[in-house]
């Protein structure tokens, strides 16, 4: 599976106003608490990959199924980048029953935490697309489009129906942040410490 996305910071507010008129289907708010790992075996700064354990509290559903207060966790690999254009790469994410036997199975294979990005997130649904704004503690307010794709070959394709959908946002797609929310804040100075 291949996550394509583009990114970038912007006004929340002008946003919802644009998202409420392109007739956006409002999904919900989410708190996250990201535990980056560094791996024992090869540096992942410089093989451009992380692993995560995400841990998603649900602030407001859609009415449905989701039901405030209830958390969830994952266990995320994402690997390098693969094209310029976007944030596009390869991931792998599961569902974890218990976060602290993950966190202490990680802890004996010599995966040490890294740093932490802490972020209210609230969902739409633009066609095929999740619009995303983002508050991260730290850094500030970032709108993110994506999509998933089976292939690489589907990458381009996706990407620029995400251009397209930035734009019908009035948002500047040259403007795109392709460093991860770990690498602003590490490049902030915050973060450092879990």
């Amino acid at each position: 599976m291949y996550e394509v996305e583009l990114k970038v910071q912007a006004d929340h507010g002008a946003v919802r106003d644009r998202l409420d008129t392109l007739g956006a289907t409002r999904v919900g708010r989410v708190r996250q608490v990201d535990t980056y790992y560094d791996a024992p075996h090869r540096d992942f700064a410089e093989t451009d990959e992380a692993l995560r354990v995400r841990e998603e509290t649900r602030v407001e559903g859609d009415g449905g199924t989701d039901r405030p207060g209830e958390t969830e966790t994952r266990l995320t690999y994402k690997g390098p980048l693969v094209e310029r254009e976007s944030k596009t790469r390869e991931e792998a994410e599961t569902s974890v029953g218990d976060p602290d036997a993950t966190r202490a199975a990680l802890d004996g294979l010599g995966f040490t935490p890294a740093a932490t990005v802490e972020k209210a997130r609230e969902r739409y649904r633009v066609d095929d697309y999740t619009v995303t704004l983002d508050a991260v503690e730290g850094l500030g307010s970032f709108v993110e489009v994506e999509t998933e794709v089976s292939s690489e070959a589907e990458v381009e394709t996706a990407r620029e129906g995400a251009t397209a959908l930035l734009e019908r946002l009035e948002l500047d797609p040259t403007a795109g942040i392709r460093t991860s929310y770990l690498g602003l804040l590490l490049e902030s100075g915050g973060g450092a410490d879990t």
